[in-house]
């Protein structure tokens, strides 16, 4: 999503620095500029917006397309994301989606998850309304074997039952869990669909079988529109700090937020600031938007073309750098830890130029034995360039990874090629073709629980393993 430029009369905040003098009423004090603390809480509030357009379209808004179902509850989709799904971008055409949008104020919630059978990829990735990932269920993190799992709100001082194996306290009143479910081909889906119908939410005392706390007022969730990336960004983040216990390391900062009018439940009116408020609000988003998008093209390093680096974690990840945890929600909001999944994204061919399925077609080569290396599966998916969304095709493909391997044809070297281009190649190549928009191009690979011995992706944008340059075709 582009910013525009906001048309306001930006020559007035060059007078904010004017000091001048009058002999009848002393020196005039210098006026006070709020740009840059409008601009520091733009980017700290960016992640957290694209949060809640997520939470307002899956789970409040029931006459919009994207919505699931209400809160605490498992909702299941017995599909892949296709380019009909536009709540977030980048999202995965790899692994069925289950979310659990959990309304932590009054209780904790329970999560369950079943046996998986050994050798299928599962993760529950657990953020708050930061975004931030403070908690992981799944292969990886605690195996395949079935146990319950519990999210505790913040100030939440109860005791643990019996039958919880571990306590996961989130530092926001609403919190997401993203579950990912491998699919190994689409005859497999009947079997996803049984793993899913085993995962369970239920708040603590349905758990335990007590009377449940006396019950909370739904929010007054305001209407989720694209102003709120805008101008009308301090209503949103007000409206969601409530939510957002102050942790003790942002005290200072949510001070300094409170006295530009940026306070837990507080009413922000946009048509009450003066027209020299309202310029230095405009310039605060436009430049923060700017300073959001080179963040996300800077995140990591350029290998043979694809930026290489960790890009989602907790808070101690991000150690006080919302402009990268900003930049990692524009890139793709809820990406995984890095040891969870690593993500190199390209925009780029091996001549530097912009991909691009309009002007050119492409190879991506995998040579024999040197595909990306996990414990999980690997895969390359295709986006539009503009919106970073899924795009429409004639065959219906998103992406090509590693459950595939059966179907596409190896050359005779045991070399993999994958051809990117918006019209169909010749029926030989037809196997291994992804198709691409008529315009820019952005792909994303995916390492689900890539190894952590050599050859490595890791650690980020150092690791042994890097994953090969794209290729302009010949013609």
């Amino acid at each position: 999503m582009k910013i525009k430029s906001v048309l306001f009369t930006i020559a007035l905040v060059s007078t904010l620095a004017a000091v001048s003098c009058n002999k009848e009423n002393g020196p005039v004090r210098e006026a006070v500029s709020n740009k840059d603390v409008y601009q520091e809480a733009y980017i700290y509030a960016f992640p957290m917006i694209a949060a809640y357009k997520a939470l307002y379209q899956f789970n409040v808004d029931t006459t919009n397309s994207q919505y699931k179902g209400p809160f605490n509850t498992v909702l299941n989709e017995a599909r892949v994301f296709t380019y009909k799904d536009t709540s977030i971008v980048t999202p995965n055409s790899d692994t069925p989606y289950s979310l659990v949008q959990m309304d932590l104020r009054a209780e904790p919630v329970v999560l369950c998850v079943p046996k998986v059978e050994k050798g299928r990829y599962y993760t529950f990735e657990i953020a708050d309304l930061y975004s931030q990932n403070y908690a992981y269920i799944g292969s990886r993190a605690t195996g395949n074997d079935p146990g319950c799992y519990m999210v505790s709100g913040p100030g939440w001082s109860g005791t643990t039952p019996a039958g919880i194996k571990k306590v996961f306290p989130s530092e926001t009143q609403f919190s997401l869990a993203v579950i990912r479910t491998q699919l190994f081909n689409p005859s497999d889906m009947e079997n996803v669909k049984k793993i899913q119908a085993g995962y369970k939410a239920q708040t603590l005392s349905a758990f335990t079988h007590q009377p449940p706390p006396a019950s909370l007022l739904a929010p007054d969730f305001p209407k989720f529109t694209d102003d709120a990336f805008k101008l009308d960004f301090p209503k949103y983040l007000n409206f969601l700090l409530q939510f957002c216990p102050t942790p003790p390391e942002e005290s200072a900062l949510r001070a300094k937020f409170a006295a530009v009018g940026i306070e837990a439940g507080k009413p922000f009116d946009l048509t009450k600031l003066s027209e020299m408020q309202k310029g230095e609000l405009g310039l605060a988003v436009k430049e923060g938007y700017e300073a959001i998008e080179k963040a996300k093209l800077n995140i990591g390093k350029d290998i043979n073309g694809w930026i290489v680096g960790a890009a989602f974690g907790n808070r101690a990840f991000y150690n006080g750098n919302y402009l990268l945890r900003a930049g990692s929600a524009l890139a793709g909001i809820y990406g995984n830890d890095a040891v969870e999944a690593m993500y190199p994204a390209a925009k780029a061919a091996s001549d530097g130029q912009p991909l691009d399925g309009s002007k050119h077609n492409y190879t991506l080569t995998f040579a024999a034995g040197q595909y990306p290396p996990v414990n999980a599966f690997w895969s390359v998916t295709m986006y539009d360039g503009k919106t970073q969304l899924l795009i429409q095709n004639p065959i219906n493909r998103y992406l090509i990874n590693s459950p595939m391997l059966p179907v596409l044809k190896k050359s005779a070297d045991g070399s993999l090629a994958i051809y990117i281009r918006k019209d169909a190649p010749s029926a030989d190549k037809k196997a291994n073709w992804l198709p691409a928009p008529d315009g820019p191009i952005y792909l994303v690979m995916r390492l689900y629980w890539p190894k952590e011995t050599p050859p490595s992706i890791l650690p980020p944008g150092d690791g042994t393993w890097q994953p090969p340059a794209i290729q302009v075709q010949a013609e």
